[in-house]
């Protein structure tokens, strides 16, 4: 072997070691970037459930859970979770009420039936939509929303439930439009071509071929923007009030779990006390319905989807 032909194995040798040395970096950094992710889920799933246990040891499950007055910082105190629990499946139905129809009609104009032209205007106003801060919901539905709902219906609280759903139904609305358009331009373009060429119209290839088809993605949708629903904070703390009110009339003052995390984590609380653990409490119960509605969003997309070649 000729010394030109031994430097020419050396480097090849030299940017081989080279080229698996970055490779082994890059996979380093990756499986770095999952750690942090698990590790981080799990410290969190860790701190909840040692305040909760420790709550959990003066507190009844039961009681927790069937309890209907909430009063951790008041004597008597009572530590039933039912009035935040109905103040806030209040608001993410009357959210769902508005986004999900709303959301879906959207999705179905800008796949379908929206001139490109349309799409790209209509897009970026959506994405204004979800780019809002929370806080700015609050203040609108608070001082427009509120008196709107006065001029209606005079008997409207100030802080109301009502208010809340609204806003919160605007703020998950880019995000059903977003995916159930996802999800319907994800079907592939032979199933309009088989329904056109049987003499189908567009709206009947929209509502009995392409929705169908993509319901999978669809019901996922929901189903994710109900669990961001459930989520939201600071829109409702200021549209809704704080006011532990086991109601279903939704012009009434209520207070959201997520509400009420909000009041105990201001830091009037002493750690330690049996007010501060509570803050825990419900939010382990918070976080076992956000789960729950994600694992059955999963379930969801596998029962319904459908296999395209």
């Amino acid at each position: 072997m000729t010394s030109s032909a031994s430097n020419k194995l050396k480097c090849g040798l030299q940017r081989q070691r080279g080229r698996e040395w970055r490779e082994s970096a890059i996979r380093s950094g990756l499986l770095m970037c999952a750690l942090v992710s698990v590790l981080t889920t799990a410290a969190i799933i860790g701190v909840l459930a040692f305040e909760s246990s420790t709550f959990f040891r003066e507190v009844p499950v039961t009681e927790f859970l069937f309890g209907t007055r909430w009063a951790p910082l008041l004597e008597p105190r009572s530590f039933g979770v039912l009035p935040l629990l109905c103040g806030t499946l209040l608001v993410v139905a009357g959210a769902g009420l508005i986004a999900l129809p709303m959301g879906l009609g959207s999705a179905i104009y800008l796949s379908e039936f929206a001139s490109s032209r349309m799409r790209t205007l209509l897009k970026p106003v959506l994405e204004v939509l979800a780019g809002i801060p929370t806080v700015v919901y609050g203040y609108f539905a608070l001082t427009f929303i509120t008196p709107l709902l006065q001029d209606v219906f005079p008997s409207t609280e100030v802080y109301n439930a009502a208010s809340g759903a609204i806003v919160v139904g605007i703020m998950v609305l880019p995000m059903v439009t977003s995916l159930c358009d996802d999800a319907l331009r994800a079907v592939p373009d032979s199933m309009r071509t088989a329904g056109y060429a049987l003499g189908a119209t567009q709206f009947e290839v929209t509502t009995r071929v392409l929705t169908p088809a993509a319901l999978s993605g669809i019901l996922a949708a929901f189903v994710l923007a109900l669990s961001r629903a459930v989520g939201e904070t600071m829109a409702v703390t200021l549209a809704s009030g704080s006011t532990p009110n086991l109601t279903l009339n939704p012009l009434e003052q209520i207070q959201t779990m997520t509400s009420f995390i909000v009041s105990i984590s201001k830091g009037d609380t002493p750690a330690g006390t049996i007010e501060y653990q509570s803050l825990f409490a419900v939010g382990a119960l918070l976080f076992v319905i956000t789960l729950a509605m994600n694992v059955a969003s999963n379930r969801i997309m596998r029962r319904f989807k459908e296999s395209y070649e």
